[in-house]
């Protein structure tokens, strides 16, 4: 003899199972978090800017063979200029050639640009496809300034929605 007293009834509606919300955990604390995003937001406004300036360098350069210089002499016509276009370096003595520093300033600075979105990635532990895809801000001219919005209200609607996935020390 079956007592069926505890058991439920197969027949009888059942509430629906609510679904626990996926644990989330962080690489490092809030602060740390919203540290690293100003630190990618920073970087990739810098990155944008002279991103945009490698362009600008680009066309002149190879649009209209022209090179910025700053505090050169012109051999053609020995005239000094403080900041100006001249045709090619042979002609151009002295001076700086801004268009150089332009090239290594952007250089260096999407390196940094580099570490802001690996550190973020890394305390945020998302897929690499998203490390790559920020990564690529800085190669297209433009993007790096849109995903940097689009990076940073994600960030904050994640801390917002897991208040209590930071690492605790």
């Amino acid at each position: 003899m079956t007592d069926n007293v505890n058991q439920p009834n197969p027949d009888a509606p059942q509430a629906p199972a609510k679904a626990r919300p996926a644990k989330r955990r962080y690489g490092g604390t809030h602060a740390q978090i919203r540290s690293a995003l100003t630190f990618y937001k920073v970087t990739s406004y810098i990155t944008g800017v002279m991103l945009l300036l490698l362009c600008a360098e680009m066309i002149l350069r190879y649009g209209f063979n022209l090179f910025l210089f700053a505090g050169a002499t012109n051999t053609l016509t020995g005239e000094t200029f403080a900041l100006g276009l001249a045709q090619a370096e042979p002609s151009v003595v002295e001076g700086v050639n801004l268009s150089i520093a332009v090239l290594i300033a952007h250089g260096w600075l999407y390196v940094l640009y580099l570490i802001a979105d690996f550190r973020l990635w890394s305390l945020m532990r998302w897929p690499f496809t998203r490390f790559i895809l920020i990564a690529l801000g800085g190669v297209i001219p433009f993007l790096s300034i849109l995903l940097e919005k689009r990076v940073h209200r994600q960030v904050e609607e994640d801390l917002a929605e897991h208040p209590e996935a930071a690492k605790r020390y």
